[in-house]
Formats: C-alpha cells, structure tokens, sequence
C-alpha cells in the first residue's frame, strides 16, 4: 500500500485481491494467509478510509467495521455492518496482534497503535455507559445495546498488543484499561445483553470474558496496575459460571432473580436458545477450560443438532458435505431465523462461519490439553458423546484421541473453505445449498478462521 490516501467506497464490488487455486489439501496456514489479508480491508488507516454509506461520515484511523454490506448494495439484506462493534473489533485486533506482521508492514504496529486509539476514542464517547457495544466509524455511539463482554474482550486485546506499543500509546493504553476495569468491576454481577443481541439477562459468555479478563489483569506482568476486587470478583464468577449447568448442558442465558429471590431460572424454554454456540464461544474468547466435561457435553449436543441426520434442525448441506470428508457446519442455536434480512423473519437456521470456526477450534485445545497433561477427560456420564463423535473410545490412546480431534478440526474449517467465495467468508451459509448468505466479508468470520488454524498448528500468519 502506498502513502497515497485511497478511499474505500463500501459494497462497491472491486476486487484487487487475485484469488488464488486452492486444491483440496492446501495447507490451511496457506489459506489463514490469505484470510489475513481479506479481514485487513475492513481496518481502517489514516491512508485508508472507509465512508459510511448511511451518512457519508468518514472512518478515523483503526476502525474495524462489523463488515462492507449495506442494504443497498447487497440484495436480500436489510443490514447495514458498517460500524465499529466493540467485540468483533476487539476479536480482529486480537489476530492482528497474533500475526507476524513487521512493525513498518500493514497490519504492522500502526494498525495496533490506530486500533489503540479508536478504542479509546469509542470509550470517551460511549453513551448511555462504558457498555455500548456499537459505534458509527468516525466514533460516535450508534443508537444499540449495552453489552458487557464488550469491555472485557477490549481490554483482553490491548494486553495481547501492549509489547508493540509505542510509549504515547501505552499511555493510553492504560488509561483504556483503567477505565474498562471499573466499569467491569461495577458491572459484573449484573444482566447484560448478551453475545447474539437478542436477550438481556446473566450470560455464560459475557461472566467468562470477564473472568478471562480478570485473571489476566492478576497475573499480567506488563506493568497494568491490578485495582482492589478483582481476585474477589474472579471468584464470584467463576461460581456463577458454575449455575448455569442444568445437568445437560450449560444454559447459555440466566434471568435474573427477582428481588429477594435467590433462585436463577433460565430463559424459557420456548425461546429455543439452547444448546447455544455460545457455549463454545466462552471458550474460545472467554476463560471456560477445553477439557472441562460440562462444556465437552453441550458442545456433543451442538453437533449432534446440526449434524445427526436424525435432529429435527439438521442442516441438509451437512449430509452432502459428509460424503465428501467434510463439515460438519454449526449455527448458534436451534430455531435461528436471522438470516440477515429481518422483513423475512422465516424459519433459517443457517450455519455460520465464525461458529463453526469456534467449534474446530474446541477441537485443536482439547488435542493440545490431551497432549500436555497426558490424560484424555473422557468422563462416561459427561463427555462420553463428544469423544464418541469423532471416533475415540474410552480405551484410545492419548496420541490417537488427539489425532482424531485435530482431524475433526480441519473437516470443519475446510467445509469453511470449501462453500466460501474463493476464500471470501460471508456471515452464513445456507443450510440446504451450502452457498453463502446474509452479510457479505464478515471481520469475525476472518478473525475466527486465524484463530482456529493458530490453535491447530500453533502458528500465526506472517501477514
């Protein structure tokens, strides 16, 4: 990229990226590469700008927009992505972090400078409080909900970039922290609306990006002052965490108590939300062990849901894609009628990307807690069907039932591979076609598809 200011017109439909010919065995590190490249383009730099296309405004330098689809340029879709979400922003910056990427290079230290910065531009403007989770690419608070992980995920990748700081930066930096840390440390027992944005209540996903949070704010050794509560406040939720097993699987919604009641019933059951992906998501981003039987069990329900032919929502393209070594495709819960077009509130279902990376990536940090303790968490009442998915009996040797897990990973991602748009990740795929749907070059889709090949091959894209 030259020091020439160009201007990202969103939805224009250009294409300056050659697509490459991938052939059914192409390392998948090859493909993260690639991948690396398709999630910069919707980061923004003081070189390169994206305008919003509802009001013209132009982006401030380290905006990461949800992804380029507008409504008016994207048939079938009432969504407009252009804005800056707290989470899936902090999700990309993690991987820009994560990358090989020379200082001087793009997606270098200044993308994490920019990325430092817009943050804190967001957290001085967010109104009604430090939560918003939504803002427009020039900074200011889209009118959206208040989410709590947002904050938590923020600070989680700050730290993961803090090393390539500058000193102006990590001045800000901290000052960032500082003020995600006392909004968290007020927040935390509190409902929050949750990670798809369709609840409020005491989410799973957002009490385990808070723990994750706090943990590493306790053991961090970069300097990042620890405040008074945070060890108090780990230990409240990660019994909280504990409440949300109801024997089967963990609910991915509580609501919460009325006054004076103790009780924590979840959502009913009509709102069809559980199994949620969720679930495996609090993994991923948030501080739910790998080899924790309870997560094991809702994850073997996850799949069993969309996988078994015998489920009532199986996605029909999993049956395709099984003869051809592939999949299987995951969405976030069973009933799902988002398809990126809320006029057509039909029942879909459709698998996601992201979901699905999340869940290959389950499968490389089981493989690798199997490789480092020696032990495979096989537990009969529990985990017995998750293992059993994949092919491991209870007698499987540890190098053998780590194997067949990493094996089950990359089925999953390279279904990813194999119904994208030469490598172009939109938010779903349809659950009957397999091509994709809803939003067009998702951010979280690129983001989750490096993190699971990180976790697999214990590499990072050199950018």
């Amino acid at each position: 990229m030259t020091n020439a200011m160009m201007r990202a017109h969103v939805a224009a439909g250009s294409d300056v990226i050659e697509k490459p010919s991938l052939s059914a065995d192409t390392d998948l590190s090859v493909i993260a590469q690639h991948m690396y490249v398709l999630m910069m383009r919707n980061i923004t730099s003081d070189g390169y700008i994206i305008d919003d296309p509802a009001n013209g405004a132009a982006s401030r330098p380290g905006c990461v927009i949800g992804a380029p689809s507008y409504p008016r340029h994207t048939p079938g879709v009432d969504q407009d992505y252009v804005f800056n979400w707290v989470r899936d922003a902090a999700i990309a910056a993690m991987e820009l972090a994560a990358a090989h990427v020379p200082d001087e290079h793009v997606g270098g230290a200044q993308a994490l400078l920019d990325y430092v910065g817009f943050a804190r531009l967001c957290q001085q403007n967010a109104q009604p409080t430090l939560g918003h989770a939504c803002f427009t690419v020039d900074g200011q608070p889209r009118p959206w909900t208040e989410q709590s992980d947002g904050p938590a995920l923020q600070t989680l990748a700050v730290m993961r970039a803090y090393d390539r700081l500058d000193p102006p930066t990590k001045a800000v930096a901290n000052e960032l922290i500082r003020v995600n840390l006392g909004y968290l440390l007020a927040e935390y027992k509190n409902p929050t609306t949750n990670l798809w944005e369709e609840h409020s209540g005491l989410s799973f996903f957002a009490r385990s990006a808070q723990l994750r949070c706090f943990k590493e704010i306790a053991a961090n050794t970069l300097g990042i002052p620890i405040p008074a509560g945070v060890d108090t406040a780990a230990a409240w939720l990660t019994d909280a965490l504990g409440r949300h097993w109801n024997g089967t699987c963990y609910v991915s919604m509580l609501a919460p108590p009325a006054p004076g009641d103790a009780g924590l019933p979840a959502l009913p059951a009509s709102a069809g939300y559980d199994p949620n992906i969720d679930i495996v998501c609090a993994c991923i981003y948030g501080a739910v062990e790998p080899a924790d039987p309870k997560l094991l069990a809702s994850a073997a329900r996850l799949r069993q849901q969309w996988g078994d032919p015998a489920s009532a929502v199986f996605y029909p393209i999993n049956g395709d894609d099984k003869g051809r070594g592939l999949g299987p495709l995951l969405g976030r819960y069973p009933g799902d009628t988002y398809d990126g077009d809320m006029q057509d509130a039909q029942r879909g279902d459709h698998p996601w990307a992201l979901c699905t990376c999340n869940f290959a990536e389950l499968y490389y940090r089981v493989a690798a807690a199997i490789d480092a303790g020696g032990v495979v968490p096989f537990d009969d009442g529990i985990s017995r069907e998750f293992f059993a998915q994949v092919g491991i009996a209870a007698n499987a040797r540890t190098d053998q039932a780590a194997g067949l897990l990493r094996a089950a990973g990359d089925r999953m991602l390279r279904a990813v591979v194999f119904h994208s748009d030469h490598l172009e990740l939109s938010e779903q795929f349809d659950g009957v076609s397999g091509y994709e749907k809803s939003v067009t070059n998702l951010t979280w889709s690129y983001a989750a598809f490096l993190s699971a090949v990180r976790a697999g091959t214990g590499r990072a894209v050199a950018g």
